[in-house]
């Protein structure tokens, strides 16, 4: 798992120094402030940013939270990102940056109130180790919102799977959610979150064929999914 997360950072500092921390903002913003208005936040409430990137969503969660306790802490494997991030987010007060892989998160039990997770959860070589460290460090009654565009019931997705230098898990809505469920999470709903930015008349990237795959693929949009920690499992 090491030489897993090993290659992930190296990825990730790649795209870091193409300056892809950012454009991710572009291209993620539609379902990012859909899924970041369903969070419920509040001032004084601790959330995480989990595969932060370059920080650009934990500076959106911390003006949301600030006020008392609250704060924003941005995690990625990427020390690149993490330092991009720093930089852009040098004025935040109530925001906070980590090194470290997923499966590992260097925060205490039970603090954060509420997970954040954009367009990272399909690289995670243990996924199932990441839940349950989601799982450790929400609160009761907390709730993990995992947003991610590759899963199979989103076919133009499937594409990336043999196109990206370092593995990913490509699993169904009904995988994602049982998987949650057997770590202890529930209820765990779910929901498509379609990108509501144009499409432009003509396309000329690499994914699609046309403008009209590229639609497509917003319309059937990002799959998030809600995982809540029961009230109950709050420590004596």
């Amino acid at each position: 798992m090491a030489d897993a997360n090993e290659k992930l950072r190296s990825e990730f500092n790649q795209w870091a120094a193409a300056g892809r921390g950012e454009e991710m903002e572009n291209h993620h913003v539609s379902i990012a402030e859909q899924t970041i208005a369903r969070m419920g936040l509040r001032p004084g409430q601790r959330v995480l940013d989990l595969g932060c990137g370059s920080g650009w969503a934990t500076r959106t969660l911390a003006e949301l939270v600030e006020g008392g306790p609250g704060v924003a802490v941005g995690l990625d494997i990427s020390d690149e990102m993490i330092f991009r991030a720093r930089a852009a987010s040098r004025y935040v007060e109530n925001i906070l940056f980590a090194i470290c892989p997923a499966d590992e998160i260097p925060w205490m039990d039970e603090y954060f109130d509420r997970v954040l997770s954009i367009e990272s959860f399909y690289y995670y070589p243990d996924q199932e180790a990441v839940i349950r460290e989601l799982f450790r460090v929400l609160a009761p009654g907390g709730c993990a919102f995992i947003l991610i565009n590759l899963y199979n019931e989103n076919p133009y997705s499937l594409r990336w799977v043999d196109q990206l230098k370092v593995p990913v898990h490509a699993r169904s809505e009904n995988d994602y959610r049982r998987m949650l469920e057997e770590h202890g999470f529930a209820p765990v709903t779910v929901e498509h979150i379609p990108d509501l930015t144009p499409t432009p008349e003509h396309y000329s990237g690499v994914w699609f064929e046309n403008a009209g795959e590229l639609r497509d693929f917003k319309q059937i949009g990002a799959l998030l999914l809600m995982a809540h920690k029961p009230e109950a499992e709050r420590k004596k």
